[in-house]
C-alpha cells in the first residue's frame, strides 16, 4: 500500500540477513543459452497486505524470538522457511501455529531496525513474499533495512497526512524527490528532501491499512533505500573519484 502513484517494474533477486536464500540446483543454468528458467529469490513489492499483532516475545542475549498473530486466513499456505516482511524487514518463518507465526531476530537486525522495540500488542505491517506472476504494484523491495528514521513532524490536512522523517545525513543522497522509498515496508513516493529529512504524502487508504496511521512524533521507522538509486549514486561517485585521482585532483565525497 503506498501513498501515491504506483509503478510496475521487473523484480531482481535479493537476500536478507534473516531470510533463507534459495539457490538454484544448477547455478550454471543461469548462463544457459536458452535462458528458459527464471530464478527469483525473496522479494516484496512494498504493497502492505495488512497489520498483524505481536503476541509473544522471547528475549535472549542479542536475540529475540517473536510470535505474531496474523488476520484470519492471511497465513494460509505459509511454510516453515518462508519469507515474510515484518515492518519491511525480511524474516524467516520458524514455527507455525494456525494464524500465529514465529520469527527469530538476530543481533544485526536488532541493531539496524525497529524490531527490537516491539512488545506484546505492538502492531506491525506485513507482506508475504511475492510469487512469479504476481502484480508488482509498488517497487522492488528486498527487505534489507538500511537504517531507521524518526518521525519528526506530522501535518494533518483534509483526507491526507504529511509525515516528515529525520534520517541519518549519509543516506540523504539516495533519497530523491519523486523517487521510491520503503518506510516500514510501505512503498512510498518521496515528497520533499532536506539536509537530514524527507517527507511523504499519505492517502486515507494507506493510513487505514498500515501502521503509518498510528505513528506519532518520535517513533522509529525502518527505511529501505531504493536499490537502483543507491547503485547509480555509488557508481557515479566511484567513477568520478577514480577520474579525479587519476588527474591528480583531490576531492572529498560525502
Amino acid at each position: 500500500m503506498r501513498g501515491s502513484l504506483q509503478h510496475s517494474r521487473p523484480v531482481p533477486g535479493s537476500l536478507s540477513q534473516d531470510c533463507t536464500r534459495h539457490r538454484p540446483l544448477y547455478p550454471q543454468a543461469a548462463r544457459c543459452r536458452n535462458r528458459r528458467r527464471l530464478h527469483i529469490c525473496n522479494l516484496f513489492t512494498g504493497i502492505v497486505q495488512g497489520q498483524a499483532a505481536v503476541v509473544d516475545v522471547e528475549e535472549r542475549e542479542n536475540f529475540r524470538s517473536i510470535r505474531i498473530e496474523f488476520p484470519d486466513g492471511k497465513a494460509d499456505g505459509v511454510q516453515i522457511g518462508a519469507s515474510v516482511a515484518v515492518n519491511g524487514t525480511c524474516l524467516t518463518v520458524t514455527d507455525i501455529a494456525g494464524d500465529v507465526l514465529s520469527f527469530d531476530v538476530i543481533v544485526e537486525t536488532l541493531r539496524a531496525t525497529n524490531l527490537g522495540g516491539l512488545q506484546i500488542g505492538s502492531p506491525i505491517n506485513f507482506e508475504r513474499s511475492a510469487r512469479v506472476g504476481d502484480e508488482i504494484g509498488g517497487h522492488n523491495v528486498s527487505g534489507h533495512i538500511a537504517t531507521t528514521a524518526t518521525v519528526a513532524s506530522i501535518e494533518e490536512t483534509p483526507d491526507n497526512r504529511t509525515i516528515t522523517f529525520k534520517v541519518p545525513a549519509k543516506f540523504v543522497k539516495y533519497i530523491l524527490p519523486k523517487g521510491f522509498i520503503a518506510v516500514d515496508g510501505i512503498s512510498l513516493t518521496v515528497g520533499e528532501v532536506g539536509e537530514d529529512c524527507f517527507s511523504v504524502y499519505l492517502i486515507p487508504e494507506t493510513l487505514r491499512v498500515t501502521t503509518l496511521g498510528l505513528r506519532k512524533e518520535g517513533d522509529a521507522v525502518n527505511i529501505e533505500i531504493e536499490a537502483q538509486t543507491q547503485t547509480i549514486v555509488d557508481t557515479v561517485e566511484r567513477t568520478v573519484r577514480a577520474f579525479m585521482e587519476q588527474k591528480g585532483v583531490q576531492r572529498a565525497f560525502a
